[in-house]
């Protein structure tokens, strides 16, 4: 094992918890690896991964994380690949087939991949070693990033045999590792956690009214010029006024967010990671996997989400172990627009009531099927959050998935067709010919009736399927798939409908204000006049921390009083009529029905559901124009003014 780190990662000797939970792993154990951001997680299974004898699957949840794992396996000699949807057919096909012959020790997936039947038929062909799951607090609804699809996981790694999983985060606190530990049956002696403190992180809060931060940001900056720093936002417009701001102040920087194309976040990712460009300007869709070991600068210009994610966030700096300084720019004004993102995922119980509704109509041949987007557009619930309602409903004994499947697949010749049935005889060419006279062909492409295939040739679906892959494995045709269809088993429709609409609203209440309160928690730690550093580390449970630092800006005599935002308009001043008159039309004319409180409460404070898109809400008179006030204060008024 020693060996292995010193010969294939230039490694002298391990870095704390590492060699426990290679260990674990190498004695054939399943394990949990609960350590700070930026020490060295993806070692505990890179390394195995060499010394297992099958492939080693890797389910992350971003792009962006699996990119830069595999750009470090490359430059080390690993064999490791990933599946993603930017490949193109031969690509894939590659990659299969290199795991196939066993060529392949690491592949990385997003958890998404595995809804994917095709994929699903692939890797069950494949013997594998090891599970690992990257940012395992997301299988937790205890975790401040809980992705339903991750629930799912434990099943998988049955269906597929794979004997032992290894867990990795960063941001776990007590009760969400006792959660993970439950999921998937990790003793307690396999959980390795190494401390949240890291003593050369100088973490510094600043309280600053909202007027003066740009000024404040500048000032630091300035101090600390030509110095790595990212600078973390809320919104993607912040990004690119601040990025402007600095750069009118003699201070390069750039902005980054998921809004710009896949092909400049690249560049300004390389001009980073490469020393061209010193400073971004960010929301979180930067930072994920980043191993640059030597940003000296973590600066919060927006409150973070949540302390797991300023831990997460701080955790990018200084890994190369110099000291490095994280500022908040504290204040609360911007307190409403991290609560609306909360108040945005909860769904009210007339879209709950819908889904069991549509739930319903598929009592009488038990399987329920449908299309995520379209259910999202019919009950008003975003995708995330209708995933959530889908879990509570497995957990009741409700449903229980199937599988999914893609509902249209489509194929073009790249051959003639003649020639492709030339390669086969017998049943086999009757088959390959019927495919052929079954589908719907257009000019180029031709779409697949899976049920004239059924009906005229009595061919299942799933040989249909090994057959188009088949052929674009050989390079034949060239297949596309679409419409990702979720399939569900009812295993009972004896619920009350209208009590279960209730019951699981109060769910998502209940949620609500945990997320909410997890907000003010974080602000109660900014505040607060003990040490930044132990209150931080005490969150996650790591009762060896010092209690007092020393070079925090508590410790240092700075107690943050943070500023409240400036004062309002009183509601009472508004003219609801005015505000609200357009929508209210808009809502009656395309639904039938008078929008709800929670409906006009959204609107007003600019938070988007998947209703608004279809109402081009946006362009409507009235959107967001009281994103200012918090989502509680407006809807008490809109209830008050609206008789509902």
């Amino acid at each position: 094992m020693h060996q292995r780190l010193e010969q294939v990662f230039g490694y002298t000797q391990f870095r704390p918890g590492q060699e426990a939970a290679i260990s674990a792993v190498l004695a054939g154990r399943s394990a949990a690896a609960i350590f700070p951001t930026g020490s060295g997680k993806s070692l505990c299974y890179q390394l195995p991964a060499l010394m297992l004898p099958h492939l080693t699957l890797v389910v992350s949840p971003l792009l962006a994380l699996i990119q830069d794992q595999l750009a470090f396996l490359h430059r080390h000699g690993i064999s490791a690949a990933s599946i993603d949807s930017a490949q193109s057919r031969d690509e894939i096909a590659d990659v299969m087939a290199r795991a196939r012959s066993g060529e392949l020790k690491i592949l990385m997936i997003s958890v998404e991949r595995l809804k994917n039947e095709r994929f699903r038929n692939f890797i069950a062909q494949v013997p594998i070693s090891l599970l690992v799951v990257d940012e395992a607090h997301c299988i937790s609804e205890w975790g401040h990033n809980f992705r339903p699809d991750y629930l799912k996981l434990p099943d998988y790694q049955r269906e597929f045999n794979i004997p032992q999983t290894l867990l990795l985060t960063a941001t776990a606190t007590p009760q969400v590792i006792i959660d993970m530990q439950d999921k998937f049956a990790i003793a307690p002696e396999d959980v390795i956690t190494t401390g949240f403190y890291r003593a050369n992180l100088h973490l510094w809060v600043k309280p600053v009214s909202g007027r003066d931060k740009r000024r404040r940001l500048v000032e630091w900056l300035n101090e600390r010029r030509g110095q790595p720093t990212i600078v973390y936002v809320t919104l993607q417009k912040t990004a690119e006024h601040i990025a402007a701001h600095l750069e009118q102040n003699g201070l390069p920087a750039s902005a980054y967010h998921a809004g710009l194309p896949n092909d400049q976040r690249e560049s300004i990712q390389k001009q980073f990671m490469g020393g061209r460009l010193n400073c971004i300007v960010a929301t979180i869709a930067f930072g994920m996997g980043i191993d640059k070991s030597d940003i000296r600068n973590v600066v919060h210009f927006d409150l973070p989400k949540s302390i797991e994610n300023y831990s997460q966030e701080i955790g990018r700096a200084g890994r190369d172990g110099a000291a490095s300084d994280c500022l908040v720019l504290a204040n609360r004004d911007s307190l409403n627009v991290l609560e609306n993102f909360v108040y945005g995922d909860t769904p009210e119980r007339e879209g709950i009531a819908r889904v069991l509704e549509d739930l319903l109509g598929a009592r009488h041949d038990g399987q329920w099927e449908f299309l995520l987007g379209p259910l999202a557009d019919l009950s008003n619930i975003r995708q995330l959050p209708l995933k959530t309602l889908l879990v509570q409903l497995e957990l009741r004994g409700i449903i229980a998935p199937r599988y999914a499947y893609f509902a249209e697949y489509r194929f073009k010749f790249l051959l003639q067709p003649q020639d492709l049935m030339a390669r086969f005889e017998g049943e086999r060419r009757e088959f390959v010919q019927a495919l052929i006279d079954t589908s719907n062909r257009a000019r180029t492409w031709a779409t697949v009736d899976f049920e004239a295939m059924y009906q005229q040739y009595g061919a299942e679906r799933g040989r249909v399927v090994k057959a188009l892959d088949y052929f674009q494995e050989k390079g034949w045709i060239e297949l596309e798939s679409k419409q990702m269809t979720e399939v569900y088993s009812l295993l009972r429709s004896d619920f009350d409908a209208q009590a279960l609409s209730v019951e699981l609203h109060d769910y998502f209440a209940h949620h609500e204000a945990t997320e909410v309160a997890r907000i003010h928690t974080m602000l109660d730690v900014f505040a607060s006049d003990q040490c930044l550093t132990h209150r931080l580390a005490r969150y996650f449970g790591d009762h060896n921390a010092p209690e007092r630092c020393g070079h925090c800006s508590v410790c240092l005599g700075e107690v943050a009083h943070l500023p409240e935002p400036p004062a309002l308009e009183p509601l009472a001043n508004r003219d609801f009529q005015q505000l609200c008159s357009e929508f209210i039309h808009k809502h009656q004319d395309y639904t039938g029905q008078r929008p709800s409180a929670d409906c006009l409460t959204r609107f007003l404070c600019g938070i988007s559901v998947p209703l608004f898109t279809k109402l081009k809400a946006r362009a409507t008179t009235g959107f967001a124009v009281l994103e200012d006030y918090p989502y509680a204060q407006v809807r008490t008024w809109v209830q008050a003014m609206a008789g509902n």
